[in-house]
């Protein structure tokens, strides 16, 4: 059975990796979109300047829904996930557009950008699915280079809006809902079902209950959990970040938009190299050492707002940037090797529901610490505590199941 694998995934032409990468890129950089002309809608629909975690959050809540409805109803296991993928993409693409929409509400850009983060949740963890479903061998490798993708496309809008900052705001919403188009049509038309793909042919609403009595995939789950806690947070107040070094050094001229950017990009390059470390170190091993200078990296973030130099300060965050997320694509990689193939699809997308009910939680954590702490640079040791509860999953002895957990 392996050497049949072994030989089906030689087979396996090359490009179908890039084109997958190449979709999850254009089609996640509608996460931050709002993000990247924050400063824009603000001024145009008069809002106040703490809508930043709210917009966020709507898109990660749109996201939460959208994966449990997904994993309850098992649709990439049942429907052709190529399919799955190009409708969601278009769909969001459509209700990301709906931000230029003039004289809106406050309440109507939330629902938007909610509406978006539902139909993201048929891309992501779908994506993940369909490179699953490719590549049985070496999936942490291919997931590493998948979530590099992802974590180029959150940082785009924020490079798009240093870019196109003497055109209108509009341009990276138009732009970015584009791409997520042409992401969904090549998918759709250029790579289709995979020849490890195993289909579910009945709803099954007792699956998740079963997923969690696997004590390996729980670990997993619970690591990835740890992980999520920090890292969307810490993407979400990259700018702020930033600005605060600005405003504590007058003498400070960084560019927010494009340090974001440098920030938050640099992530695709870890990701990448974290699934080809794995294949020589064991991905639990890589995740747990990953995630450990991740939550040394949130524990000494005080500091850095002190360094009296530029460089410095902005080396440090783009070297957070690097681990905060290197270790997401093997987190993925030990959730989908601990769960039976017509459950993968539901085990990635529950398990991406679950991460994303928690980054609220850290989002809005950190908003109301911002509003009620003085000094601005304490706040982000508060991303710690998901690194070290994901530390202490991942330590935990499952005697029946840690020979699973690679």
């Amino acid at each position: 059975m392996t050497r049949t694998k072994t030989r089906i995934t030689e087979y396996i032409p090359k490009h179908i990796l890039l084109l997958i990468i190449i979709s999850q890129f254009c089609c996640t950089s509608l996460w931050f979109a709002g993000n990247g002309v924050m400063d824009e809608l603000i001024q145009v629909y008069h809002l106040d300047a703490s809508v930043l975690s709210f917009l966020t959050s709507a898109v990660q809540f749109g996201f939460i829904l959208g994966t449990f409805v997904f994993a309850v109803f098992t649709i990439s296991d049942r429907y052709s996930p190529s399919k799955v993928f190009m409708v969601s993409a278009f769909l969001a693409a459509l209700f990301n557009c709906g931000l230029v929409i003039k004289g809106q509400s406050l309440t109507l850009l939330l629902i938007l950008r909610f509406l978006t983060g539902f139909f993201l949740a048929g891309i992501y963890p779908v994506g993940m699915k369909i490179a699953a479903d490719y590549y049985n061998q070496g999936l942490g490798k291919a997931l590493g280079f998948l979530v590099g993708a992802l974590v180029l496309g959150t940082a785009f809008p924020h490079l798009l809006s240093n870019i196109t900052q003497h055109l209108p705001w509009e341009t990276v919403i138009y732009t970015t809902s584009i791409l997520s188009v042409l992401g969904g049509c090549l998918i759709f038309f250029f790579v289709p079902n995979g020849p490890f793909r195993k289909s579910s042919i009945k709803v099954d609403f007792t699956v998740l209950f079963k997923l969690f009595k696997n004590k390996a995939f729980k670990a997993a789950a619970f690591g990835y959990f740890g992980h999520m806690w920090e890292l969307y947070a810490f993407w979400a107040f990259t700018p702020i970040l930033i600005k605060t070094y600005n405003q504590m050094h007058p003498e400070a001229v960084l560019n927010i938009s494009f340090i974001s950017f440098l920030v938050i990009g640099s992530g695709c390059l870890s990701c990448a190299f974290s699934g080809i470390w794995s294949k020589q170190f064991g991905v639990k091993r890589s995740a747990f050492y990953i995630l450990l200078v991740s939550a040394i990296c949130c524990i000494v973030s005080p500091l850095s707002f002190y360094i009296n130099s530029e460089v410095i300060f902005v080396a440090f965050l783009i070297f957070w940037g690097l681990v905060v997320v290197a270790d997401s694509p093997l987190f993925s990689t030990l959730v989908a090797h601990n769960t039976a193939a017509e459950t993968k699809g539901s085990a990635l997308t529950i398990v991406n529901c679950i991460g994303f009910i928690i980054t609220i939680i850290s989002i809005q954590t950190l908003g109301f610490l911002q509003s009620m702490i003085s000094n601005p640079t304490v706040i982000y040791l508060i991303l710690a505590i998901g690194p070290i509860f994901g530390l202490v999953a991942l330590k935990s002895k499952h005697k029946e199941n840690e020979s699973q957990l690679v």
